[in-house]
């Protein structure tokens, strides 16, 4: 029997126990009821409609009717111990909440990254958090022989303590020297940084790769991140970036090697974070199958409306809710 179909016999009860004898026991037994009430998201106004009807229904004398009230102030105290908890919490949580909202927009600020312009490449990217702090990370650096580097990490976790990893990634990539390109040294340096950093049961993933516009080569290391896929315009197929390396902080001492792909005029690098390819719908998670499906709906537009395109399919087959960060990158050589 549900608690609501108790609850009249439970009040009745208890009101005509105290008319009787009016003593603290029976008020308390009115406390006790009005945890209960709590509990089951019984609302104040149903308890006074109950009462007038009980009372109405005993014809009850003046006298009697007012000393009810006694046992009906003491359920309502109740709820305004409980609803007095709930504002002290609904205030404590809105400067928690206006705290990450702050927190959120300087995060945003410090990986500001802007997208290398030149002649022959267009890239596109986009990046969108789950939550309010991003867990995902990427980065684009010009040289001064107009190579270009592309940076893109995830966290494995959400949330403050994910985007507070990534601020830190951020802020050693911006600490390495201006002459340090290779991809393998860009991330030994920073597994040692996340090593010494971040705390043992987090794990970060990254690659990094460097795009030679005089070689038109493509040349990458990574460390333990998702696979991208290399698009050969040539034959129309897509390939996997494939490469070996082990997380970020797991062993300082760990070496990354080295892998390069020669880019002709149409093909395309693709890079993106598990919040892509473990892209959960009610039939489970998409294959790579799929995302290169999408790729290939819209190769046929500029690579930054095929990155947004992406996002927006995405996002409608998970309902418009992101399980995971999103960071999905597109370097294509135009000539």
């Amino acid at each position: 029997m549900e608690f609501r179909d108790l609850l009249e016999p439970k009040y009745k009860e208890i009101i005509s126990g105290y008319l009787k004898n009016q003593n603290e026991q029976n008020l308390y037994q009115g406390q006790k009821l009005s945890r209960k009430l709590i509990e089951h998201n019984i609302s104040p106004e149903e308890i006074i409609s109950l009462h007038k009807s009980i009372m109405v229904d005993s014809e009850a004398t003046q006298e009697k009717l007012i000393d009810s009230f006694d046992v009906l102030l003491e359920v309502m105290m109740g709820y305004g111990l409980a609803y007095r908890e709930h504002q002290s919490l609904r205030t404590e949580q809105m400067a928690i909440k206006n705290e990450i909202e702050l927190a959120a927009t300087m995060q945003q600020t410090l990986l500001k990254t802007s997208v290398p312009q030149m002649a022959d490449i267009d890239i596109g990217a986009l990046s969108v958090p789950a939550r309010q702090m991003n867990g995902d990370y990427h980065h684009f650096v010009k040289d001064e022989r107009d190579r270009i580097g592309i940076a893109i990490a995830d966290v494995i976790g959400k949330g403050i303590p994910a985007a507070l990893s990534m601020s830190m990634i951020k802020y050693a990539m911006d600490s390495m020297p201006d002459n340090r390109h290779n991809p393998s040294e860009i991330l030994e340096s920073l597994n040692r940084v996340v090593e010494q950093n971040v705390d043992p049961s987090m794990f970060i993933t990254m690659f990094y790769g460097v795009y030679d516009p005089a070689k038109h080569t493509f040349c990458y290391a990574t460390a333990g991140h998702e696979p991208g896929f290399f698009y050969d315009s040539a034959t129309q197929q897509f390939q996997d970036l494939n490469g070996k390396g082990l997380l970020l902080g797991i062993n300082k001492k760990t070496t990354y090697n080295e892998y390069e792909k020669e880019v002709d005029p149409g093909d395309m690098v693709i890079l993106f974070s598990d919040g892509v390819s473990e892209c959960r719908t009610e039939d489970g998670f998409i294959e790579r199958e799929d995302i290169i499906g999408f790729i290939d709906k819209y190769i046929h537009l500029p690579v930054q409306e095929i990155v947004t395109n992406i996002y927006k399919d995405l996002e409608r087959i998970q309902d418009f809710e992101l399980r995971d960060d999103f960071t999905l990158i597109i370097l294509k050589r135009t000539r």
